[in-house]
């Protein structure tokens, strides 16, 4: 599987871009999952399911099936978060794993960027961050796309990884 990121600050874009991102390369009939960093407690379950009682009484992990999906709730109860090369294994195979968020990790990556969060850019202090999408034009030493021409972006992230 191949694996592109998608970095930026908060409501740099980064979410938006990940779904038209989606969009256009599912089209192009590429497979693409999706692994999402979250920086706070979250919970896909809700109190008084069936799933989320297993969760309550100490189950370590829920699987939850239907004919229409299934989604696997893991527990870590003060483990340590896994890492995202662990993550990965886990998902069944693609084409193109598409990661929002894990800025720190070393694979290529695409930041977001709005000029109106006031946010520095990530990409001058970091190589693994391989082309800015921006809503204002930057000069940068590496490629800068407008933040909502996706296909363009999208052309660059397959190009990239060889798809």
């Amino acid at each position: 599987m191949k694996l592109y990121g998608v970095v930026g600050w908060k409501n740099a874009g980064k979410t938006g871009l990940m779904e038209r991102l989606v969009t256009e390369i599912t089209q192009r009939g590429i497979t693409v999952s999706t692994v999402k960093h979250a920086h706070h407690s979250f919970d896909v379950d809700h109190p008084g399911k069936d799933s989320f009682r297993h969760r309550a009484a100490g189950a370590s992990e829920v699987l939850l099936a239907s004919g229409t999906r299934v989604a696997l709730m893991q527990e870590l109860r003060g483990a340590p978060e896994p890492p995202l090369h662990d993550l990965l294994a886990r998902l069944s195979p693609v084409d193109l794993v598409l990661v929002e968020g894990y800025k720190r990790d070393d694979h290529p990556k695409i930041e977001a960027h709005r000029a109106v969060t006031g946010n520095p850019l990530i990409a001058p202090e970091d190589p693994t961050v391989r082309a800015v999408a921006s809503d204002t034009p930057l000069t940068l030493d590496r490629p800068v796309f407008d933040l909502d021409d996706t296909r363009a972006i999208a052309d660059f992230i397959l190009s990239e990884v060889g798809l």
